[in-house]
């Protein structure tokens, strides 16, 4: 039941930028039919981290989502090239986003975005033991932040106020493991 039932008749590239490549795939599907399948490559990992300091406060970068057309509060996340360490892109999220650089690093889950349409890697950290800095944003960034109790956060979640899935897993994930502390 493991092995791929799909075959693949003939794939074309339609899109292709810096970040991610479309291509379009004319398919046999798992029960025999004719049909098309649309895939996304990124190009990136998806990289998050939860900044938790020992106040048991964490970090949220509030920016508005142009594709969502709303306003989202999120983790600090970003984008790492595959052929660099995910941990050296979360270093330079963190920085860029927020101005922190963290000492202590430890990787809280790996998860697919979007599985049935892309290949996204998402990648969380938990940051630990900060010095402050200037943030670092990027041109097509406009951000706020905030540093609020990780209680408060959970709440966010929990009232459907944090939407964004890396932050909203990040964060439920981050409350299971202090539950068993």
């Amino acid at each position: 039941m493991e092995e791929n039932p799909w075959q693949i008749l003939e794939s074309k590239a339609i899109y292709d930028n810096p970040w991610i490549e479309i291509t379009e795939h004319q398919v046999i599907n798992p029960t025999g039919g004719k049909g098309i399948y649309g895939e996304v490559h990124f190009k990136n990992y998806a990289i998050g981290i939860i900044a938790l300091d020992e106040d048991d406060q964490i970090w949220l970068v509030g920016q508005y989502r142009f594709p969502l057309k709303a306003y989202s509060w999120e983790i600090p996340e970003g984008g790492g090239p595959l052929n660099t360490n995910p941990l050296t892109s979360a270093k330079r999220e963190l920085l860029e986003e927020t101005g922190l650089v963290a000492q202590h690093w430890e990787e809280l889950l790996r998860m697919h975005l979007s599985n049935s349409v892309s290949d996204e890697l998402a990648i969380i950290y938990l940051a630990r033991d900060f010095e402050q800095f200037e943030a670092q944003p990027e041109e097509t960034e406009e951000l706020l932040v905030k540093k609020i109790p990780f209680e408060e956060a959970y709440q966010m979640v929990l009232r459907g106020e944090i939407t964004d899935s890396m932050s909203v897993a990040a964060i439920l994930r981050l409350k299971l493991i202090k539950a068993k502390l």
